[in-house]
């Protein structure tokens, strides 16, 4: 496996003279970009004609990550190439005139027949990060790619939702190598010879009085106790509810149901004063219990250690099942190999990390394997099993990581 990250800026164009020559059928090319770019695409336009016989997967961000810099208006990129794996892509154009949930769920029905195959080892999955319902996306992915009739069959799915710089106007897909509006991307890993490795923590504080969902339609919330949502997570705020929906990722909800403690973490994407409710990048579900959260630096960059760790160690117990301390050397001298990894953070991480954001990025690569370059994006939701759960889910506000590697040992394979 062979491994180029660069990045472009408006001003100083491409960080390296000459793009990569990487361009292959086995190869894969990653990019992260400002929101513009769907206007504005030529550094896009330049990539896929740099790299015609590649695969491309890509979308909008809240903010760009190249190795430990948080960047804006920039595309941050990673190209592979592979010298064993198979590759295929697919996508899915949402129509903002049908129902949107329903529209979620069949996509990702839609995607995981496309991508599917016995030899398929692994997906990453990108979303328009203020039209998907990514709750309904990652069930109908799971309901193909994870059926629970196969419980010894679970894939590892990881990807995100697309951003758009906190203005919650407009996020982009890349789909087909141009950047779309409502679309909906995947590509799938073919061949015991790729390795993936992910993990996903959060470090947010729940605190405040504990509400129960007393109306709710998928990713729309209505009523909390009887009462309007919008209105009491007004009254919440304050005087910061001038702001929302933006300060909404400041105060982030935990859901949970009354048989589980285990709370999943969902952000505002937008509102509806005439009908008083919100609308989340995921379910929540009727009956559920809610309280706010918020996030501090220290427990937040702790999550983002975390998250690093776990990814370490699903990469190194695919290598190695030894987890001793002679296991973890072998791992680290694995023949120099490289490894990229997909940092993909909430935005509203961002925003409470303030300048101190990029010592978040600064932990997550010391602690992954040597030989490692990292990308990736500031988020409106991540796509990734949590802890020791192998099947994906949707998160809000996590540090997720994904980590792609190859081993080199192993026969080629033909996807077709």
């Amino acid at each position: 496996m062979k491994l180029e990250t660069f990045f472009w800026h408006p001003q100083n164009g491409w960080s390296v003279k000459k793009l990569p020559s990487l361009d292959s059928e086995h190869s894969l090319v990653f990019l992260f970009g400002a929101s513009e770019l769907i206007n504005h695409s030529h550094p896009i336009d330049q990539l896929t004609k740099t790299y015609p016989h590649s695969h491309f997967i890509g979308c909008s961000t809240a903010g760009e990550i190249f190795d430990t810099c948080l960047l804006d208006g920039s595309l941050s990129v990673g190209v592979v190439q592979f010298e064993h794996t198979q590759l295929k892509t697919a996508s899915y154009l949402l129509n903002p005139s049908n129902n949107i949930s329903n529209q979620s769920y069949n996509a990702g029905r839609t995607l995981g027949k496309q991508l599917n195959h016995p030899d398929l080892q692994g997906l990453f999955i990108l979303g328009d990060g203020l039209q998907v319902n990514g709750s309904e996306l990652i069930r109908g992915l799971n309901s193909i790619l994870n059926p629970r009739s196969k419980p010894s069959r679970k894939l590892t799915i990881t990807g995100g939702l697309a951003g758009d710089n906190h203005q919650f106007k407009q996020t982009w897909v890349l789909a087909e190598g141009i950047p779309r509006s409502g679309a909906i991307a995947g590509v799938g890993f073919y061949g015991k010879q790729i390795q993936i490795g992910f993990g996903c923590q959060s470090g947010w504080t729940i605190f405040g009085p504990e509400r129960r969902v007393t109306r709710s339609k998928h990713n729309i919330l209505y009523e909390l106790d009887g009462k309007p949502a919008l209105e009491l997570y007004k009254d919440y705020l304050g005087e910061q509810a001038r702001d929302l929906p933006t300060t909404a990722l400041f105060f982030p909800l935990a859901v949970h149901t009354p048989s589980t403690r285990k709370a999943t973490v969902r952000t505002l994407v937008s509102l509806d004063e005439h009908t008083q409710s919100m609308c989340f990048s995921g379910n929540i579900p009727q009956g559920a219990l809610t309280q706010l959260m918020r996030g501090n630096y220290e427990r937040l960059v702790n999550g983002a250690l975390a998250a690093a760790l776990v990814s370490r160690h699903n990469i190194q117990r695919q290598f190695t099942p030894r987890s001793d301390e002679q296991g973890l050397k072998d791992f680290y001298a694995d023949h120099n190999e490289p490894s990229l990894a997909i940092a993909i953070s909430g935005s509203g991480r961002r925003l409470v990390l303030g300048e101190r954001t990029e010592e978040e990025l600064e932990v997550t690569l010391e602690e992954l394997p040597a030989h490692t370059q990292q990308i990736g994006f500031y988020s409106y939701g991540e796509f990734a099993p949590y802890g020791v759960e192998t099947i994906c889910q949707l998160h809000n506000q996590t540090m997720t990581l994904t980590i792609i590697r190859e081993n080199r040992d192993s026969p080629s394979l033909v996807i077709r």
